[in-house]
């Protein structure tokens, strides 16, 4: 059975998708690294570049976006593919684009002019000139059914996509969906109209649409949440009747519960054990991932042959799961122990391609190098777990990673929550001038809105520390707690 848990009560927010009770999928969402990813801008070209067929674009962010001439709708309904960039976008122009990839340290967004509308069944391209199917829906009749009801309602240049889920609903249930993204197309055009310069028209809310996304997917299982708006939410779409939509009503926090936050530590750490005592190194920089496949403990129960090729399969499996879980992108090699010959290397290149099945992120496994290291890549679309969750620290200048503050300002928050309705009058906390700058908020208004939430007066004692972290060091009588602070 699926178990999804969210976690949305505080201001990060997290959830992770269990199948047989083990973790398969973890997502963190702090409010700085919101993705913007589905995010609509009015934006003004700044700069073509013809010899990339590519615009630089400023959207009113920070750094400018990136837009190749194939993303854009004018070269999409042209027939002649070798026109330049420069014959369907001028410097100065404005024009709408959507966030396809956030910015990185280095790079800013990358843009597409082809618009997206996700529903919860079709996807809806103003200008997307073509009409799909979802590749999931196997049944050659029913992908020809769904293509013929797109070009009877297609309408101009629209474009649409019919997702695995459009197999549960009827086909004026899908037009009624179509009918209300084609109006809300309308208003973003009304809404760009009033804009005097390039900025934000339409945010997604990507944390909201992963979990609608997720449950949609379910074929059975429990949806568990913290807040009781998500839960009225998930159960309006939700039509499936072997889901339960559950509310936690516990004090203690909802990971706290299942024993996740021991999983958030493992995922973090450079080295995973495998069930047979080997054990997998993770080292990631910022252009690669690469995974060290060691024998450790395991000595195999005939040869050294036999040996190999069971920790090798072993541990492609493990990998594609910790990907998933730390959310690695880009190239990512995997340095197996040496196989010597090439039906080995295919069994294990085999499983590991089945178990990369079930990412909902595109990964290609290109092979075998002749140094026999597994090369493969993983689109990336937001900041892995590692670089969400830790800072560069201040010590060891970069050679290491520390939980940030902000992490462990949310950690605070979440060990309060559990204390709502208590006894206690008061708290007395011991951390850093930063995470009591994030905790608290600017005029304090988080730990004010808190304060009033539990029932539980907060007073802090600051202190230096070579890293962010926090104590709580009593609870208790206010005037007694009062009486404490330095």
């Amino acid at each position: 059975m699926d178990i999804l848990l969210v976690d949305s009560l505080s201001r990060e927010k997290r959830y992770a998708l269990l199948k047989n009770k083990q973790v398969e999928k973890l997502v963190i969402e702090q409010p700085i690294q919101q993705s913007a990813v589905g995010n609509i801008y009015l934006g003004t070209v700044t700069k073509v570049i013809p010899g990339m067929n590519a615009a630089f674009v400023d959207i009113g962010e920070e750094k400018n976006g990136y837009l190749h001439r194939d993303k854009l709708p004018q070269f999409i309904k042209s027939s002649d593919k070798e026109k330049s960039i420069s014959s369907f976008i001028h410097q100065g122009e404005k024009i709408l684009v959507q966030v396809e990839k956030d910015a990185s340290e280095s790079k800013g967004p990358r843009l597409t002019g082809i618009l997206e509308f996700k529903g919860n069944s079709i996807v809806y391209m103003p200008e997307g000139f073509y009409v799909a199917v979802s590749k999931k829906i196997e049944d050659e009749s029913d992908r020809d059914r769904w293509r013929a009801f797109g070009n009877k309602i297609q309408k101009g240049a629209e474009g649409f996509l019919f997702r695995t889920s459009s197999m549960n609903h009827s086909e004026d249930e899908i037009e009624a969906e179509v009918e209300s993204l084609r109006l809300t197309y309308k208003e973003i055009l009304r809404a760009s109209q009033n804009l005097k310069k390039p900025g934000l028209v339409l945010e997604k809310n990507s944390f909201l649409d992963e979990i609608k996304s997720v449950l949609l997917k379910m074929s059975s299982g429990e949806v568990i949440v913290n807040e009781l708006n998500l839960k009225q939410v998930l159960t309006d779409i939700n039509n499936n009747e072997e889901i339960s939509i559950v509310f936690h009503q516990k004090n203690e926090n909802l990971f706290s519960s299942y024993g996740l936050n021991h999983e958030i530590e493992k995922a973090l750490k450079r080295i995973v054990w495998l069930s047979n005592g080997s054990y997998l190194i993770f080292d990631q920089a910022e252009a690669l991932t690469v995974v060290d496949v060691n024998t450790g403990k395991f000595l195999g129960k005939s040869d050294l042959r036999d040996t190999v090729v069971k920790t090798n399969t072993l541990a492609a499996l493990e990998v594609a799961r910790q990907i998933r879980l730390r959310d690695l992108a880009g190239i990512i090699l995997i340095d197996f122990i040496d196989m010597k010959e090439d039906w080995e290397r295919q069994k294990v290149s085999r499983a590991l391609e089945q178990a990369l099945k079930a990412d909902d992120r595109r990964t290609r496994v290109i092979g075998f190098t002749p140094l026999g290291v597994l090369q493969l890549t993983r689109k990336k679309t937001r900041v892995s777990l590692s670089e969400g969750l830790t800072a560069k620290c201040e010590v060891c200048e970069g050679t290491g990673r520390v939980l940030s503050a902000e992490t462990i300002a949310f950690q605070l928050e979440r060990e309060l929550w559990e204390q709502k309705h208590s006894d206690h009058e008061a708290a007395l906390i011991e951390t850093t001038s930063r995470v009591r700058e994030v905790f608290a908020g600017e005029n304090s208004v988080h730990q004010n809105r808190l304060e009033e939430a539990i029932g539980l007066k907060l007073y802090f004692n600051i202190v230096e520390h070579t890293r962010p972290f926090y104590s709580i060091k009593q609870y208790g009588i206010e005037d007694e707690i009062k009486g404490k602070v330095l």
